[in-house]
């Protein structure tokens, strides 16, 4: 994987934790920079650990699946690709909080991580990826952008959170799209 995939990867990767974050920056009357930060931390810690967790676990059944590892990362990457884009059209909406609490925080993250723990056992199934430097590179761009995402919710409001999501479930579609294409030689 490529320097520009894993960043296109890491975006995509970030829209949950970056729409989450646009959401506490709504809810917040005043956005500090700690505020910023401890969301960063949060989520760009959780999408750091997740695909290394999923990388492990990947790892651990490699051998028995490597000749449909390429079909497993596309169906994987389009059905979080999917569901980002479900959640981007969706009418529901989502209840704004401004607590950064230990659970209410630890909660958010695991739950924005999720599918950085299925793209970790995708991870597992490329050849020569290098975990160490993808995970890291996924943590500081799901940092960055989460510290953002806090400070443009509080400037800008709820106007841009379905489109990041949209983005985000386009962009893991057509990774996982690449990678089936890529093995089956048509790329």
């Amino acid at each position: 994987m490529s320097l520009t995939e894993l960043f296109i990867l890491a975006v995509g990767l970030a829209m949950d934790a970056f729409a989450v974050s646009v959401c506490k920056g709504l809810a917040m009357a005043r956005c500090t920079v700690k505020k910023s930060m401890t969301c960063g931390i949060w989520f760009g810690a959780f999408q750091a650990l997740m695909p290394a967790l999923g990388y492990l676990l990947g790892y651990q059944f490699r051998n028995y699946i490597t000749a449909v590892d390429h079909w497993i990362a596309f169906v994987l990457l389009a059905l979080i690709g999917l569901g980002m884009i479900r959640e981007a059209v969706s009418k529901e909406e989502e209840k704004e909080d401004d607590s950064l609490d230990v659970k209410t925080m630890f909660l958010l993250a695991v739950a924005t991580s999720i599918d950085a723990l299925v793209v970790g056992i995708t991870f597992a199934f490329l050849p020569d990826t290098n975990i160490v430097a993808a995970v890291s590179f996924i943590g500081i761009v799901t940092f960055i952008i989460s510290s953002a995402g806090v400070k443009i919710g509080n400037v800008f409001g709820a106007k841009y959170r379905s489109r990041a999501e949209l983005a985000g479930g386009i962009i893991l579609i057509i990774l996982g799209t690449r990678v089936l294409l890529d093995h089956l030689g048509i790329l």
